[in-house]
């Protein structure tokens, strides 16, 4: 925002997220000249020993002297009469974890906005990140868009590109588009508070859906190609873990969490004539064939156990004979 002039009107926000991936665009927002009327946050969760994790969200705006509000169902008539109280110009939102009905969304007098993780109209829904891993996407980035009851199909205002990288995981990427979305939040807001902002109606014959991702999700299947396993294995990344079941001759099926591999090259293994899911020591190195050729396990996680390398796990469990990675339970 350096070299801006100031606004002769700042603008009166409530800004609606959890998780990290709202921590950078809120926190750009609390330090900019527009004011802050209050912050909603999903409730704590209570983990094992009734442990309560860390809110980040919530901390960084008590730290900041702003009201927080933390309410199980958001759309209740008690939380919409305090959200008309604060008199906001704009809600905006980031992975706020709740649906936001049409009574709620019509409170701000200039409407409610969401930073979503991907380039719209492409992967609507939950988990827009790890869809644009899982899929292959070469490109992706953060859009912000006015939300209208209808799944994020609201008229876009804003958006930021950028590539994949060809290792890099789910979590990695998710940081690293909140903090690209700080630019274009604070551009969208200023827009929003000049009047100029643009609103882009997104294109319908370009949509896909990215809805919550199940746990069963991360079964590798073999029969794939050698990149889409790559992908998958990393979309999967940190939740809920790309996983296969190992089955070895005269020993017990063990499960294990494949973090990481890299395609071998054909010239390599061309010989290597196997079904899917098939896994050999091949100079040391695990080696597991798919649909078109053959990946290495390079990071693996056998059940129980702490994360090795593949040559690492292959010592503590040799293969004598070929074994097969398979999703059988």
């Amino acid at each position: 925002m350096s070299g801006l002039q100031p606004l002769s009107t700042p603008l009166k926000l409530v800004l609606m997220g959890t998780g990290e991936f709202a921590l950078p665009p809120f926190r750009a927002l609390l330090e900019s000249e527009h004011t802050v009327a209050g912050v909603l946050t999903q409730p704590e969760k209570t983990g094992r020993g009734h442990h309560q994790h860390v809110n980040p969200i919530k901390e960084m705006a008590v730290q900041r002297g702003v009201p927080v509000f933390q309410p199980e169902r958001v759309n209740r008539p008690e939380i919409l009469d305090t959200l008309r109280s604060l008199q906001a110009d704009a809600f905006i939102v980031a992975a706020y974890g709740q649906i936001l009905k049409p009574e709620l969304l019509a409170i701000p007098r200039l409407g409610a906005f969401n930073l979503h993780g991907s380039l719209l109209p492409r992967h609507r829904g939950a988990a827009p990140v790890q869809y644009s891993i899982w899929k292959g996407d070469r490109l992706t980035g953060v859009t912000m868009f006015q939300i209208e009851p209808a799944l994020d199909s609201g008229p876009m205002v804003g958006k930021v590109e950028t590539s994949i990288g060809d290792a890099e995981t789910s979590g990695e990427l998710m940081l690293r588009l909140a903090e690209l979305s700080v630019p274009l939040t604070l551009q969208v807001v200023r827009k929003l508070a000049d009047d100029t902002a643009v609103f882009e109606t997104q294109d319908t014959s370009l949509v896909t859906l990215a809805p919550k991702i199940p746990r069963e999700a991360g079964r590798i299947d073999w029969t794939k190609t050698c990149r889409e396993v790559d992908c998958h294995v990393r979309a999967m990344q940190p939740w809920p873990k790309a996983s296969s079941l190992l089955q070895r001759a005269g020993q017990p099926p063990l499960r294990c969490i494949i973090q990481q591999v890299v395609q071998v090259p054909e010239e390599q293994l061309s010989q290597q004539d196997q079904p899917s899911g098939t896994v050999i020591d091949f100079q040391g190195r695990p080696c597991v064939r798919t649909d078109d050729g053959w990946v290495e396990i390079l990071r693996i996680q056998p059940d129980g156990r702490k994360s090795v390398d593949g040559r690492s796990f292959l010592n503590g469990y040799p293969l004598t004979s070929a074994g097969h990675f398979t999703n059988e339970t």
